[in-house]
């Protein structure tokens, strides 16, 4: 008996596209790569600079029917690394992350218990 490969993935997929304002061009989600709309580029993207003013994150599933505004979560989450790094937060993040974290934001350090 011959077993050919499921055509069910085994684990669903999370996707996250960042909502970019353009200015005079108005808000529009920005072209993201489908190989690279994982969690972990959408973040590495947002440190590195390459989305000049983000209003959102959105997490989506398609295999769920399941979506999520994770905006705050992320900018938690880029506070943490650029405290890591010891860097400050970028011009290009300072709105979002106000937005989402609020002005009064420190950069932290979480510790892991092993």
């Amino acid at each position: 008996m011959r077993i050919e490969p499921s055509i069910v993935p085994n684990t669903p997929e999370d996707y996250y596209i960042v909502l970019n304002d353009y200015g005079v061009y108005g808000p529009a989600f920005a072209e993201t790569d489908l190989y690279r709309a994982d969690y972990e580029s959408t973040v590495s993207d947002l440190m590195s600079g390459q989305h000049s003013d983000p209003l959102r994150v959105i997490m989506f599933n398609p295999d769920t029917n399941r979506s999520e505004d994770v905006s705050h979560a992320v900018a938690q989450e880029l506070l943490r690394r650029l405290g890591l790094e010891g860097r400050t937060v970028p011009r290009a993040l300072e709105d979002f992350i106000d937005r989402h974290v609020g002005p009064d934001r420190q950069l932290t350090l979480r510790l892991v218990s092993q």
